[in-house]
């Protein structure tokens, strides 16, 4: 079985995010969708929720497996035999710490290797980073989101006004 495992911090998960897993589910026997606790990071919404989310947001895919977890992604290949990791590139300027990224991952564990996609169009331009700022602003959402998270983030921001 072919599985490949797209991790992130999903904070939250958005339509470019399933984007690329939609289309990776066309490629590979299963789909590992490995939300990363990354506290280093200070996710705005917690690791559960993102994993719920998530589900949510996937759960009309039967080859989408969604799991939490924290520590280093090649031991997390490992225990579920993967084969490989998605990785999105929106621009150009991502493609450099993604390399760098990649190199260290294969220099850890020499089995590993990484695929890029590039998400939709109309979706490049969407990261978490932005979507959390426009919604702390009270901004919308909605066309880069699904509406179980939209309301996610409405409920977090109201609770900080």
């Amino acid at each position: 079985m072919n599985i490949i495992v797209y991790p992130g911090t999903f904070d939250p998960i958005t339509h470019g995010h399933s984007d690329l897993v939609e289309r990776a589910a066309k490629l590979f026997d299963k789909v590992i969708v490995a939300v990363a606790a990354s506290p280093k990071k200070q996710p705005l919404l917690p690791l559960e929720q993102r994993t719920e989310l998530a589900k949510e947001v996937l759960g009309h895919l039967d080859k989408v497996e969604v799991i939490g977890f924290s520590g280093l992604l090649t031991e997390f290949m490992q225990q579920y035999d993967a084969c490989a990791v998605l990785r999105g590139l929106r621009a150009v300027s991502d493609f450099e710490y993604e390399f760098q990224l990649a190199n260290m991952n294969r220099a850890i564990y020499t089995d590993f290797e990484t695929l890029f996609l590039t998400p939709a169009e109309k979706y490049s331009f969407v990261s978490s980073t932005l979507i959390r700022e426009v919604a702390c602003l009270g901004g919308d959402v909605s066309k880069f989101v699904h509406p179980l998270v939209e309301e996610a983030l409405r409920q977090r921001f109201a609770v900080d006004r």
